[in-house]
């Protein structure tokens, strides 16, 4: 049960109105596409997102997300995110599904 279904019950004569039925995103959303591009390093296959142009907390969070939805480490360093392994299509499928516009690079 969400908040709203909560206020529902506790006021169940309240009209609420479009305002507050709008559900805001928790990161900041930019216009131009993040890149999300795939190399080897030591031999072993990484996914790379870069292009965030938002705060880095907000990035850091994302990271968290992705990290969490697919169970693979990964780090965030000089404003990147570093997923272990090559997850091209579903990091694109995940940030496409939260607003995102996405570019695949190489390969």
């Amino acid at each position: 049960m969400d908040l709203q279904d909560q206020l529902k019950n506790l006021f169940p004569d309240h009209e609420f109105t479009e305002k507050e039925k709008e559900v805001k995103p928790d990161i900041w959303l930019q216009d131009a596409p993040l890149l999300c591009k795939y190399e080897k390093r030591k031999g072993k296959p990484i996914t790379i997102i870069d292009g965030y142009t938002g705060a880095t907390a907000d990035f850091k969070k994302l990271a968290k997300e992705i990290k969490t939805k697919l169970s693979v480490g990964g780090s965030f360093k000089e404003d990147t995110i570093i997923i272990q392994g090559d997850y091209r299509d579903k990091i694109m499928d995940i940030l496409q599904s939260k607003g995102f516009k996405v570019k695949r690079v190489g390969g």
